[in-house]
């Protein structure tokens, strides 16, 4: 049996659907760590971590800020159920600056009633945002 020649993706939160298109790779930000996928992938399921999804249709990249949730992978099909997602042209650049600010700020505090986990989570979405919306991932020269 011939491998697929692209994968169709699907990006989904609770409000609605960001995604629905046929690409040529996705690279997602599962828990442990990125993951790539290319057409004919063995199957899979994973949780999200906090990062950048990316995708490719020929030369054209596309950048979404993720934050948990699960992805099925399939041959011909990538299906993301994320609890947040944001497209790069979508992140208000000024409002993630505010959110990595304060999330800084609350950790260099160290007061009792702060809660470091989410601070961390906070400061971590702020950055994968404000990286997003640059079109410059993580793992890509700035």
């Amino acid at each position: 049996m011939p491998l697929p020649e692209s994968i169709h993706l699907e990006v989904v939160t609770p409000e609605r659907r960001l995604v629905s298109e046929v690409v040529d790779e996705v690279i997602l930000p599962g828990s442990e760590g990125s993951l790539g996928v290319l057409p004919g992938h063995t199957p899979l399921l994973t949780t999200l971590g906090i990062g950048e999804l990316v995708y490719r249709r020929g030369g054209d990249r596309r950048y979404v800020a993720i934050a948990w949730g699960f992805a099925e992978v399939l041959p011909e099909r990538v299906s993301i159920l994320a609890e947040i997602a944001e497209r790069a042209e979508g992140i208000d650049r000024e409002r993630a600056a505010a959110a990595r600010d304060r999330a800084l700020r609350r950790l260099r505090e160290r007061a009792a009633e702060t809660d470091f986990v989410r601070a961390q989570a906070a400061l971590q979405k702020a950055i994968i945002r404000l990286q997003v919306s640059q079109g410059i991932g993580p793992s890509e020269p700035s």
